[in-house]
């Protein structure tokens, strides 16, 4: 057990932390895709909220118009007033498209089409569908420090199961690029970001007024970038991050459009503009060598430290990843962020009336089966 605070405000769990907390007043964001319907992680998930009963609960849906009825059907057993917003309808895109904001699909937009609406609500958590130890203490826990004058928080945990480290992306790309960065420079952008202590995490809460403010990452930059935004926006001094204790999660491979190789260009992106944002002009070439040779050095220490706990470890594997992750290290590219609400060419409301008829027409009335999606 340990107590040390970070560059932002660190909240321990000493054994059994239950703090009270406004649950009443928080919109929960749960992006889910077809890839989670049904399956226990996700089940977990909202099993757990039935016990906390927050103001409202909202699901932003990617998913094919086949297999709309299964997951409404599913989310329906549940008693919550969940609100479903099919992210994916051939109207919401065509009103996206019109106001110049279509692109690429992905978990950022789809938290990004939920924070119109969840933003109306004093305070927003977004909690991922495929943690499968979610318990109900995360929502209360992570909206404490909001109740206390903090504008965002993050949750953190150790990625331990099945006798193995996880993690590998913050492990092996986000750590040692952060170190990297912190070589050549002081800047309090990388004193920010280098607190956190599962910066990647899915986990996080900020008020209803910082929600409407982020500019956010269409895909797994999401996290990422969401640090970025906190650091404009809240600053060290506005921003906690809190224990939420032991996680296992889904895993996904190194390669493939979903894997950990694209990811990583995707977390690197978003890490590289946040960086450039606040004044850095990193030189590509050197910061490539100074991650690969600090990123070396930690695959030793995590392998004693595997060893320490009687855990599994693939040394060649990891530095494989390495080499994988380094090919992330380039400029951003084009910002392809999506504006915060506040400075957005659509409303909300007109969100929710396309979300809404796509989702009449690809259920052929069975969206009546969960909470009506509510305009702000």
């Amino acid at each position: 057990m340990e107590y040390v605070q970070e560059r932002v405000t660190t909240l321990h769990d000493f054994g059994d932390a239950r703090p009270s907390a406004p649950t009443d007043e928080a919109a929960v964001v749960v992006p889910m895709t077809e890839r989670e319907h049904a399956g226990l992680a996700a089940e977990r998930v909202l099993s757990a909220l039935e016990t906390v009963d927050p103001g409202r609960v909202v699901v932003p849906l990617r998913a094919s118009a086949d297999r709309i009825d299964a997951v409404i059907e599913w989310l329906s057993e549940f008693d919550l007033s969940l609100e479903v917003l099919w992210c994916d309808g051939d109207r919401l895109g065509s009103l996206l498209s019109s106001a110049g904001l279509d692109g690429a699909r992905g978990k950022g937009r789809d938290v990004w089409l939920a924070f119109g609406i969840a933003a109306q609500s004093e305070y927003v958590v977004v909690h991922d569908a495929d943690a499968k130890t979610y318990d109900e203490r995360h929502v209360p826990k992570l909206l404490f420090p909001l109740a206390q004058g903090m504008s965002f928080s993050k949750g953190y945990y150790a990625r331990v199961e099945n006798d193995r480290l996880y993690g590998r992306l913050f492990r092996l790309l986000y750590r040692p690029l952060i170190d990297a960065l912190s070589r050549a420079s002081e800047a309090a952008v990388l004193g920010f970001l280098g607190a956190f202590r599962y910066a990647l995490a899915g986990e996080f809460a900020l008020t209803g007024r910082t929600a409407e403010r982020v500019r956010m990452q269409r895909g797994w930059g999401l996290e990422v970038g969401t640090l970025g935004e906190a650091f404009r926006l809240a600053g060290a001094d506005g921003t906690a991050q809190v224990d939420l204790g032991v996680h296992e999660h889904d895993h996904r491979s190194v390669s493939g459009p979903s894997g950990l190789s694209e990811m990583s260009r995707q977390v690197a992106a978003a890490l590289f503009r946040a960086v450039e944002e606040n004044g850095l002009d990193p030189d590509y070439a050197t910061v490539a060598d100074r991650y690969r040779r600090g990123a070396e050095r930690l695959v030793d220490a995590y392998a004693l430290d595997a060893a320490f706990n009687g855990l599994e470890y693939d040394r060649s594997g990891e530095r494989e990843q390495i080499g994988t992750y380094a090919d992330a290290i380039e400029p951003p590219g084009a910002d392809t962020r999506l504006p915060a609400w506040t400075n957005a060419a659509v409303t909300p409301e007109e969100v929710v009336d396309a979300a809404v008829s796509d989702l009449e027409a690809a259920t052929s009335g069975r969206a009546d089966d969960v909470a009506p999606l509510r305009s702000p």
